[in-house]
């Protein structure tokens, strides 16, 4: 039997062994070249689903201001999608934006980081006019940016104007007076500055010239324990009566609540609920409702479509969102991004540190236990999502400086505690 099966064997030549071989190894070789190829489009794959896409941005970029051009309300991952548009000579190639992620700020230095130019950042090229307006965000230091910006205003020649006190302030305004905003703020002869509360607002929506808009975002769980002592506290309403003698004085039982008994109590005041709406001076709970505008999609609390809506409008069209507890890089892109304003703000602020700290300071605040601030973290979600995403911008455009001399905080650091510890 071994000797039919071995005259049954069929000789190779030598020569098609080294081919077959030959065409072995290159199978081989090719595929582990594809398979490098297709790993390597994973992990870019993997890279894109972290960042936040507008599904109507794909397609075509808008180019118009447009307060109606906002993405849909589908549920974000943690960053933008570099959105890339041109708005002029000094901007004439296309801007990417910021890549917000939940990585920590070691992480951003990853060698696969991609770091913009500064001109890709810089929102103060798309400007129509030389008019810095400021719509302050209650609670977030906006007092001692105002006397700061006062001073900055003799220093650097630029005009200096802000709304007068109202009875009743309103934030979210009705079309016609979101014009006669437009209107008053254009009316002072550049270079000036105006300063108000208010919900940002598109001027060119009316066919006014666009403002250089700048604004300081805050912690919110310390922004709104900061608004609650704020309004209770005896000189708030010795100065709402002086100016206003006929406003009635509040409950003295309301006013010596705590905010820990507030919250541990269920008290309604402090529960904020998801979708809930409140109207009114007395609801400075959302943030992102001075960014997001003055439709109804952006009033209920912790909502997606608002934190959206705030993130792309802060990316178009904020030439600088401050964070209160980073002040020095606040400053710092304050007077890089906009220096005809800001031109020595770092050094006007810190020698004369004893006068701005003193501006606001609430000594009727009591401390509030980090168990209760973790209860309240829990329902605002979406507005420390935005939070940090405004942090993040900042600290991309002072990378995006490329100067050796900048040095940002590491994640778990604070800066300029002096002013921050001291807010109401």
């Amino acid at each position: 039997m071994e000797h039919i099966l071995r005259q049954r064997r069929i000789s190779v030549p030598k020569r098609t062994s080294q081919l077959v071989a030959l065409v072995a190894v290159s199978c081989t070789l090719f595929l582990f070249l594809h398979t490098r190829d297709l790993n390597t489009k994973l992990r870019n794959m993997e890279r894109l689903n972290d960042v936040t896409a507008f599904n109507h941005l794909t397609d075509k970029i808008q180019t118009d201001r447009s307060e109606h051009a906002y993405a849909s309300a589908q549920e974000y991952k943690e960053a933008l999608e570099a959105i890339r548009r041109n708005t002029g000579a000094e901007r004439s190639r296309p801007q990417r934006t910021l890549e917000e992620t939940n990585r920590s700020e070691e992480d951003l230095d990853a060698p696969d980081e991609v770091i913009p130019e500064p001109w890709e950042l810089n929102n103060t090229a798309r400007a129509d006019i030389e008019l810095l307006f400021f719509n302050r965000v209650p609670k977030v230091g906006s007092q001692t940016f105002m006397e700061l910006l006062r001073r900055l205003a003799i220093k650097n020649q630029f005009g200096f104007h802000r709304d007068s006190v109202q009875r009743v302030e309103t934030i979210r305004l009705a079309p016609a007076n979101q014009q006669v905003l437009a209107s008053v703020v254009t009316s002072h002869a550049p270079p000036a500055s105006y300063i108000k509360h208010v919900c940002y607002t598109n001027f060119t929506r009316f066919g006014y010239p666009s403002p250089i808009y700048v604004n300081v975002v805050r912690d919110p769980v310390e922004r709104v324990i900061s608004w609650y002592y704020y309004v209770r506290a005896p000189w708030y309403y010795v100065e709402r009566k002086q100016a206003f003698p006929d406003l009635p004085l509040p409950d003295p039982a309301w006013l010596k609540k705590d905010f820990e008994t507030c919250v541990l109590s269920g008290d309604r005041e402090c529960r904020y609920l998801e979708g809930e709406t409140h109207e009114g001076i007395g609801d400075h709970r959302r943030q992102t409702l001075f960014f997001c505008g003055h439709e109804p999609q952006c009033t209920p609390f912790n909502s997606v479509e608002a934190l959206q809506r705030a993130k792309r409008v802060v990316e178009q069209q904020y030439a600088v969102v401050g964070v209160l507890e980073d002040l020095n890089s606040t400053l710092l892109a304050f007077e890089r991004y906009i220096p005809r304003f800001f031109t020595g703000a770092l050094k006007m602020y810190w020698e004369e540190l004893n006068t701005f700290n003193r501006i606001n300071r609430n000594h009727f605040k009591l401390p509030v236990s980090e168990a209760v601030k973790q209860i309240v973290r829990a329902n605002f979600t979406r507005e420390i999502e935005f939070y940090e995403f405004c942090k993040q911008r900042l600290h991309l455009q002072l990378k995006a400086l490329r100067d050796p001399s900048i040095i940002l905080p590491t994640h778990k650091q604070t800066q300029s505690t002096h002013l921050y510890n001291n807010m109401v």
